[in-house]
């Protein structure tokens, strides 16, 4: 069973990226038209193993999540998602109606809303509306930003501001693209050692390419700031704060 985290990548003009999870086509298909239409990004898939492969590519913000799925159930998907992404907004849609069911879903499911079927489209949308702005919000006070053209990094806080070489620019653009945020330490060296060029990045070369980073972050974040990158033993490094790249 995979963990669901994908790194988020949203821009300040960020439009709602939701996902639909519904076996139900026709239904799947007529939810997606519906949000569609009201200004969301929206991509359905049939099951929770689609939407693993979904999340490894993409970052997702509101989630609606069926009960009643193929092979793991809505119920075990959103316990997942609410553990791997705790800022997401999910809405479980199901045809369920008992007490209990409706208790587990906010309990151990970790539902932001539990809507029954049939379900009335404009109230869908105005749940998605209502989560997105606790979802954008959270993104606004939290993540850094990376501008690509300009190699600079602005961080929530006023002052924040870091001027990045070319390679550390490509270092965190990786990081930020990798599942869980964590790159092994062979696929960095890899990164920044091209295939027709003799002069491969060594594992020490990519710790002081790290040190320096973890430095530049160090100086403008509080003193009791988590460290913006981390080592995570046997394998690599994990990048440890939001990140959107803006063009």
């Amino acid at each position: 069973m995979k963990n669901l985290l994908a790194p988020h990548q949203a821009t300040p003009a960020h439009s709602l990226r939701v996902a639909i999870v519904e076996d139900d086509r026709l239904l799947r298909q007529e939810i997606e038209l519906h949000l569609t239409s009201n200004d969301f990004s929206v991509v359905g898939v049939s099951s929770a193993a689609a939407l693993d492969d979904l999340t490894q590519a993409e970052p997702i913000d509101l989630f609606i999540i069926d009960l009643n799925l193929p092979g793991e159930g809505g119920l075990s998907l959103c316990k997942r998602l609410r553990a791997a992404l705790p800022n997401a907004g999910i809405v479980i849609m199901t045809a369920r109606v008992a007490l209990n069911d409706r208790l587990a879903g906010y309990s151990h499911g970790g539902a932001d809303f539990y809507l029954t079927k049939p379900i009335s489209p404009d109230e869908l949308v105005l749940v998605l509306q209502n989560l997105g702005k606790r979802v954008k919000k959270q993104l606004s006070e939290n993540s850094w930003t990376l501008s690509l053209r300009d190699r600079l990094l602005t961080g929530p806080m006023e002052g924040q501001k870091l001027r990045l070489t070319n390679r550390e620019k490509v270092l965190l653009v990786s990081l930020s693209h990798a599942k869980e945020q964590i790159l092994e330490s062979g696929a960095l060296c890899d990164l920044f050692s091209p295939e027709d060029d003799a002069d491969t990045m060594t594992k020490h070369a990519l710790e002081e390419l790290i040190a320096r980073l973890r430095k530049k972050f160090k100086a403008v974040q509080d003193e009791d700031a988590e460290p913006a990158i981390k080592s995570v033993w046997g394998v690599g490094y994990q990048l440890c704060v939001p990140i959107s790249l803006v063009y």
